[in-house]
């Protein structure tokens, strides 16, 4: 079976056991952002590239935020990038830049759910009241025991997961004559997910009788006024 054969039938299985549970997690987001909190992302390495997919996205939701810690993003270094994010209490002072509030909801990105980075910010957005979300493949949980002090992993510290079922190691095909499994697939799942999500926040938005604020393309005509008055409803939160 080919890579995007895998995908697909990952993402039909994925549909059937978490529908419900978007739709769920999504009323609850939806209540949120209608009293004025916005949703932060958050993830290293690779799963720092989901945490910015969905920001300032053409049909996708305008208060989203991604936390962009460099040093644990690959653009400085992706070896660097792994080693940190393995350090305990390396994201502590970054985080006190972080304006993450009561009412706010966090999505941490972490698909072994082992290291220390995510942890901590997981841990930070309890502390300041966020409703927060861990991201994940819980098929790591019985193999691969945390590296944060406390011994706790992701799944532990966060308000709901939503399980990749990505499965250990991050690769889908194996192939006679080649030793590795390979091609990896939490990106594809994880983003997929997230616009799953991010699509039921939406329509629960309406049910709830207001306009969802939605970006428009900045290709077509004609929708710059809308874009710009979105931007500054949430411009003294969000820098985009």
């Amino acid at each position: 079976m080919d890579y995007l054969s895998k995908v697909a039938e990952q993402l039909k299985s994925l549909q059937a056991s978490t529908s419900g549970q978007l739709t769920s997690i999504g009323g609850l987001i939806a209540e949120q952002l209608r009293q004025g909190g916005i949703i932060h992302l958050f993830g290293c390495g690779h799963s720092s590239l989901l945490a910015q997919e969905p920001f300032y996205r053409a049909g996708g939701l305008v208060p989203v935020r991604p936390i962009t810690i460099e040093p644990l993003m690959l653009h400085q270094g992706a070896v660097q990038s792994s080693i940190k994010e393995k350090t305990v209490d390396f994201v502590n002072d970054y985080l006190l830049e972080e304006d993450i509030r009561e009412g706010d909801v966090l999505i941490v990105i972490s698909t072994s759910g082992r290291n220390p980075a995510p942890i901590d910010v997981a841990l930070f957005g309890q502390k300041k009241g966020a409703y927060v979300i861990g991201l994940m493949s819980k098929k790591y949980a019985s193999s691969q025991p945390s590296r944060h002090p406390s011994g706790k992993r992701l799944e532990q510290v966060v308000d709901v997961v939503i399980d990749t079922q990505v499965s250990v190691g991050d690769s889908m095909i194996e192939k006679e004559g080649i030793a590795q499994a390979f091609a990896p697939a939490s990106s594809v799942i994880g983003t997929a997910l997230i616009q799953a999500l991010f699509a039921k926040t939406i329509v629960c938005f309406k049910e709830l009788g207001e306009a969802p604020p939605i970006f428009l393309s900045g290709n077509i005509d004609g929708v710059e006024q809308h874009n710009q008055s979105l931007v500054e409803k949430y411009k003294d939160r969000i820098k985009f």
